[in-house]
């Protein structure tokens, strides 16, 4: 993951899903600690289970690292993994995935009172459409935006999912990206408010670290990529150490096909 682990330091790790780079940073040295972050209430208790014989050198904190606020703490590093955990993601009734029947949910946070059924079923054309061009990238968000409203209401994933195809040319329709794919993805970061609390985070991450310390992001799609790269070349504090994102190898992707899109960068904190 890039960060440098210093005997008895403090790390943040803001997306901690389900535990995997937490385990790897505790496992490394006995006397770190972490500030494990998330929004999603099974993936803490998740977690907590797995980092059992950790857990007196983790503190957990639940909800959106946006609102994070570390007071005295100054980390040795900080991570940042944007991707759908696959826990969500193979939970139906979470609504991140089209692959299963669910109500259209998509809540990170379950707590909050937005959901994907709300934006689907009450929002107008217009404002539908702008949001799965910008957030989904979905050149086809017009046509589909109409179908919606022309259908809705929708309440499940797979009723949606198969609406949006209708609005897709046959020969398209069986290609490796399912033809939902653009727009599950720009609902679930209008849910969520992913790129906003994400721009948060890029702006604050700096004076929480310790000189030397690093942040890495990990994202999934050219918007977030794009957030994080800019951020770090805007950022005095910042030595940006990926002038290009690391991308996973051909054995990480064929153990973990889901990671095939991801990208790390990295940036240290200057010395003071």
């Amino acid at each position: 993951m890039g960060l440098i682990l210093r005997p008895g330091g403090l790390y943040l790790d803001t997306t901690v899903g389900g535990g995997g780079h937490s385990s790897l940073i505790l496992a490394a040295d006995p006397d770190v600690q972490i500030i494990a972050i998330d929004q999603d209430d099974q993936a803490i208790a998740v977690t907590q289970a797995k980092l059992a014989p950790y857990l007196d050198r983790v503190t957990f904190w639940q909800g959106n690292f946006a609102n994070y606020n570390p007071g005295d703490n100054r980390f040795d590093g900080v991570i940042t993994d944007l991707g759908v955990s696959s826990a969500q993601l193979d939970m139906p009734e979470r609504g991140f995935s089209f692959r299963h029947e669910a109500p259209l949910d998509m809540r990170m946070d379950r707590r909050q009172a937005l959901t994907a059924a709300d934006i689907i079923n009450h929002w107008d054309e217009v404002k539908l459409a702008d949001i799965f061009y910008y957030y989904g990238e979905e050149r086809r968000s017009r046509r589909i935006a109409r179908q919606i409203v022309a259908q809705r209401p929708f309440q499940t994933t797979t009723e949606l999912a198969a609406a949006i195809a209708r609005c897709t040319p046959s020969k398209y329709r069986y290609g490796r990206i399912h033809p939902a794919t653009r727009t599950f993805q720009a609902l679930r970061i209008v849910v969520n408010q992913e790129l906003s609390a994400l721009e948060t985070l890029l702006q604050r991450v700096p004076a929480w670290l310790n000189p030397g310390g690093r942040i890495g992001v990990i994202s999934f799609h050219s918007l977030e990529d794009r957030l994080v790269k800019n951020a770090f070349r805007s950022t005095p504090e910042l030595k940006v150490l990926t002038k290009k994102p690391i991308t996973t190898q051909p054995e990480e992707i064929k153990a973990n096909p889901r990671s095939r899109s991801a990208k790390l960068r990295l940036a240290e904190k200057m010395g003071e």
